[in-house]
């Protein structure tokens, strides 16, 4: 029986070049900006020396320049997904990596596949492209799962500091502190925007909207509503942890109940490929006789298409909003 390894092959290419693109990143930026560090990014700049403004200035250059850029056609793609994920990563950086992941794919190719050029070009585009934005998408996730968590006790911090008599500012201060990243550094941006005499209310609609982020939304509201209207800030501040504790509980509640569902899609796109896989392994030479066939093709693009929007169906159904 012979046995075709090229599928294995790009299984392999693929993988090392994911993980290729977060050992770049470590690399150029250290482990202290690693979702995995504890370490408050902010303050550890601070400590290395750089001034205040100076350390302001390239957080609040790191989370804008994504949205600037996403008038590039291939950026476009990931804009919104790195701006979420904060990379430190510069577009430009960003397409450059595509294109050298891309190159040191389609030497893989070379070396390990017998495949044609033109098809290994579009696999290697593909592979390169694919890597850095799996790799985005999910530091994008990463982030936003871990501000959903910490929020709450964030919002819990300000009100058991507003209520010793801290200001609001100082409430901010403290989470920027004591709280770990990446919230920390959020809040540590707006303490220092607040310090050269911009509204505190107005940088934190625009924490809200530039993460996207309902409980964040409330949270300026609250504050700007209280700036404008006047009343207790601690009791409406604590007020508004225990909707967004109560939210985020529904939220894990939904996403529990509609797992079952979202894997079933998954596993019924996913089968007829590994099916494919399977045969083509055992025997590469299984469709050889309807190759030549003229409903081959059509039939091939229509089972693509078929499977691509039972993933579609499946998402639309199961995603709920809380």
């Amino acid at each position: 029986m012979q046995i075709s390894t090229e599928p294995l092959i790009y299984g392999l290419i693929f993988i090392g070049v994911y993980a290729l693109v977060g050992g770049i990143y470590l690399v150029a930026f250290g482990k202290s900006i690693s979702l995995n560090s504890r370490v408050n990014r902010r303050l550890d700049m601070l400590d290395k020396g750089a001034g205040r403004e100076q350390v302001l200035e390239q957080l609040r250059k790191e989370m804008q320049q994504h949205m600037k850029s996403k008038s590039i056609p291939l950026y476009s793609l990931l804009a919104e997904k790195a701006q979420k994920a904060a990379i430190a990563f510069s577009p430009a950086q960003l397409i450059m990596i595509m294109g050298l992941l891309s190159v040191l794919a389609f030497v893989g190719l070379s070396i390990g596949t017998s495949a044609d050029t033109p098809i290994r070009v579009a696999i290697s585009c593909a592979i390169g492209v694919g890597a850095v934005y799996m790799w985005v998408n999910n530091k994008a996730k990463k982030r936003m799962g871990m501000i959903e968590e910490q929020l709450p006790d964030a919002v819990e911090l300000m009100v058991r500091s507003l209520r010793v008599g801290h200001p609001f500012v100082s409430a901010i201060q403290i989470v920027a502190k004591e709280v770990e990243d990446p919230i920390a550094t959020e809040f540590g941006i707006i303490s220092d925007e607040s310090a050269y005499g911009r509204d505190v209310g107005e940088a934190l609609k625009e924490m809200a909207e530039r993460l996207d982020m309902q409980d964040l939304r409330f949270l300026a509201v609250a504050v700007t509503i209280q700036q404008q209207s006047g009343g207790n800030l601690a009791e409406v501040l604590a007020g508004l942890a225990k909707v967004i504790r109560a939210r985020f509980r529904l939220f894990r509640r939904v996403k529990a109940i509609t797992a079952e569902a979202q894997w079933s899609g998954k596993f019924l796109s996913g089968f007829p490929l590994a099916c494919l896989l399977f045969i083509l392994v055992n025997d590469p030479n299984y469709y050889d006789a309807v190759l030549d066939h003229p409903y081959f093709i059509p039939a091939c693009f229509f089972v693509g298409i078929m499977l691509t929007l039972n993933l579609i169906v499946m998402r639309v159904l199961t995603n709920i909003k809380v």
